[in-house]
């Protein structure tokens, strides 16, 4: 490992043009600010989603080459910190302690076997490790939450970017965790405003928004996406991409989780998701937020491979690997390796995507990453 200093600006811009992309049909486009450079009607993404599905895979491809390195998939891995007992009622979620499932609750895990699990992940290939905790929020957890400032410190020291989802933050909570050193903070949004109350009860959409605005001003990444098969229709998925993708700033990364029905929970029975309908939405997101980094989670194993790939062309750049995510199964290291060998994908280093690294430059940190000969090496294995 070696220590790369401070990265300028002009650094950024210049690696950001190197991976702009042309298209025949696309002049290439020069990178964005971070903001919007506008604001998306719903009736101009419900367009963009209900457009012919191969027209639409290959404008969402030609956009991607036209902002980001097609051929790089970001590798996360998430591990499950404290499980269960949570007294949201999410009707998705195998942790509320309202429903009767196989899911037990325990404690936070302690600091080392968190840092070991990190550790493994990156040895594996991940470059980004995450963690998550099943509660409302950390009203009454002041040891628990210096705990997790431990963890998120260590892993960060490792090298790899650090994301957490521990339900609602305040802003002063939001402030310890930047300077404890996190890359990105997950809050997802789950679906549209208006089909929202049919899942969750128990927390509202726009404590939801109080929480990302506390993350960003902390000036930490916002991750925020949606779970799509909750009973939602396509209007309602075209209102989860209008809420986000009109945030004062797009988000850093946008998951997109296939429901992965959990016997006890009020959605055990739904039928599982159309890989269209992943397809659209991963489209869709990647169209209208270009430099977001769109990752298939929960429920991707449940896909083929080419269907994968499909989703890849459309826009996709990010997957979680490992041995699971949080209480639903997860592709292993190995296979996710494989796939990407197939079809010609290496994995991100650390702080590659271009907002994290101009957040590094904003904050004047310095990070660790492989030194280019480990990268080589690494990119070989993928």
């Amino acid at each position: 490992m070696i220590m790369i200093g401070p990265v300028t600006r002009s650094q950024i811009r210049k690696n950001a043009v190197a991976f702009t992309r042309s298209h025949a049909t696309a002049a290439a486009a020069t990178i964005p600010p971070t903001r919007p450079a506008r604001q998306w009607s719903r009736k101009e993404i419900q367009d963009i989603y209900d457009s012919p599905l191969m027209e639409l895979v290959f404008r969402a491809g030609t956009v991607h080459r036209q902002y980001q390195d097609a051929s790089k998939i970001q590798l996360c891995t998430l591990m499950n910190i404290k499980t269960g007992g949570c007294t949201e009622d999410c009707s998705y979620c195998s942790q509320s302690s309202r429903y009767k499932t196989a899911t037990k609750a325990s404690k936070l895990v302690d600091i080392e076997p968190v840092l070991e699990a990190a550790r493994r992940a990156k040895e594996n290939g991940s470059t980004r490790f995450c963690m998550g905790a099943a509660w409302r929020d950390l009203a009454g957890r002041k040891s628990g939450f210096k705990k997790i400032l431990e963890m998120v410190t260590e892993v960060r020291g490792m090298g790899m970017e650090v994301c957490t989802t521990l339900g609602m933050l305040s802003p002063e909570q939001a402030k310890q965790l930047k300077e404890a050193g996190l890359t990105a903070y997950n809050h997802n949004l789950d679906t549209s405003r208006e089909f929202y109350p049919s899942v969750i009860t128990t927390r509202s959409y726009d404590e939801r928004l109080e929480t990302i605005a506390a993350v960003r001003d902390a000036g930490i990444s916002v991750c925020s996406g949606g779970i799509i098969g909750l009973g939602e229709t396509d209007a309602d998925r075209v209102g989860l991409i209008y809420e986000v993708a009109n945030m004062p700033e797009h988000p850093e990364s946008f998951p997109v989780n296939a429901l992965v029905p959990i016997p006890g929970t009020p959605l055990e029975k739904n039928e599982p998701i159309p890989h269209r309908t992943i397809l659209r939405t991963v489209a869709t997101a990647r169209i209208t937020m270009p430099r977001t980094i769109i990752r298939l989670a929960a429920g991707r194993q449940t896909f083929n491979e080419t269907e994968q790939v499909m989703c890849f062309m459309a826009g996709a750049n990010a997957i979680f690997t490992g041995d699971a995510m949080l209480t639903t199964p997860c592709s292993p290291w190995d296979e996710d390796k494989s796939m990407m060998d197939r079809w010609g994908l290496t994995g991100m280093r650390s702080f590659e995507q271009e907002q994290l690294a101009e957040q590094v430059v904003e904050s004047q940190e310095t990070f660790t990453q492989p030194s280019p000969s480990v990268t080589t090496q690494a990119q070989a294995t993928l």
